[in-house]
């Protein structure tokens, strides 16, 4: 027979864990998922969630197999001066694909995206809500939805052009050139309360 309730700790709860949460992600995008919701769907107690990974974002990079340690990357795109955001999202974001084994993936992930709605719903949300709207709230703006919105856009257009499509000199530039010219479109974005939003 075999056994009813939660699962024990153990070697494998941790990859029912991954497994439970891709599949939650997949079907609910990543705001509709929520880490007890995790739980229940790998039949664990949602502190042994709590155990193995820290917090939503970390568990959504592991189970989508993403490159990078998130709280590490966000540290270094939040921390800093405001008057740098710009600079530090650009650099950051672009740092993310540049090393080859990272990119293959982050490849992998945006072609998904590209032609598969939830793919598309979990890598967007992701992005506004972790990642660009982190560092226009501590910007302290308004409209952070709308301006994490704008940022996202931008950058995930140059990931599509410069490391999918690889557009000629797109994706011939130096990435320190890339970062001078759109620092301060990102910088307006997520920095500069005169931007005109609704």
């Amino acid at each position: 027979m075999t056994p009813r309730g939660r699962r024990p700790a153990g070697e494998d709860t941790r990859g029912a864990i991954l497994t439970s949460a891709l599949a939650e992600f997949s079907a609910k995008g990543y705001d509709g998922v929520s880490m007890r919701a995790i739980a229940r769907a790998a039949g664990v107690d949602p502190a042994l969630v709590h155990h193995y990974f820290d917090g939503k974002r970390a568990l959504f990079v592991e189970s989508m197999d993403l490159p990078g340690n998130p709280g590490e990357i966000l540290v270094g795109l939040v921390d800093g001066p405001v008057e740098t955001a710009g600079e530090r999202v650009v650099r950051g974001f672009l740092a993310a694909w540049e090393p080859p084994e990272r990119r293959s993936r982050l490849v992998a992930l945006l072609r998904s995206a590209l032609v598969d709605e939830q793919a598309s719903a979990m890598l967007r949300e992701f992005l506004i809500r972790e990642v660009f709207g982190r560092v226009a709230a501590t910007a302290g703006v308004p409209d952070v939805p709308l301006r994490a919105s704008l940022a996202a856009s931008q950058m995930i257009g140059v990931a599509v052009m410069r490391y999918v499509f690889v557009l000629g000199p797109l994706a011939e530039a130096d990435a320190e050139d890339l970062v001078v010219q759109l620092a301060p479109t990102l910088q307006r974005y997520l920095a500069d309360p005169t931007l005109p939003v609704p």
